[in-house]
């Protein structure tokens, strides 16, 4: 009798553990988890800006090492990488400067300097609004450009 209560009670702290990894996850942004509706409540890029969504440096390792918060914290504030959420109207409209047609779109991961745009923080991370000729280069996966922690 007591073994199945402590076995029973072992599921249950593991399964309210699990729901509160889950619940960390869903409240830090990043492209993978961010929706549409989500999208929509926040600002609409005016001109040529575009709205941009930092990438999030993993908590775990490849290995399944847990990297310390302080250099997630180092990391978060020299991410470098983006991922084009939305662009502004006027975004590479100018045909004089972007002759060879727009540096990115949305949905693409970009490059740019660190301290470039305007940073906002809000519900689960920050984004940054940069202006288009502030994107440096377009990248497939941010984690291959990664400094060493």
């Amino acid at each position: 009798m007591m073994a199945e209560i402590k076995l029973a009670l072992q599921e249950k702290y593991k399964k309210e553990k699990e729901e509160e990894k889950k619940e960390i996850e869903n409240k830090t942004l990043d492209a993978q988890n961010i929706t549409e509706s989500e999208i929509d409540k926040l600002p609409q890029p005016t001109g040529w800006r575009l709205l941009v969504l930092p990438f999030v440096m993993p908590e775990k390792s490849k290995g399944g090492i847990i990297i310390a918060q302080e250099s997630l914290d180092r990391a978060r504030i020299a991410v470098q990488a983006g991922y084009v959420l939305r662009v502004g109207p006027l975004a590479y409209q100018d045909k004089e400067k972007f002759n060879t047609g727009p540096w990115c779109k949305e949905k693409e991961w970009v490059i740019f300097a660190r301290y470039a745009g305007s940073r906002l923080q809000i519900e689960g991370g920050e984004i940054r609004i940069l202006n288009d000729d502030e994107v440096l280069a377009t990248v497939k996966d941010p984690e291959h450009i990664l400094h060493a922690i």
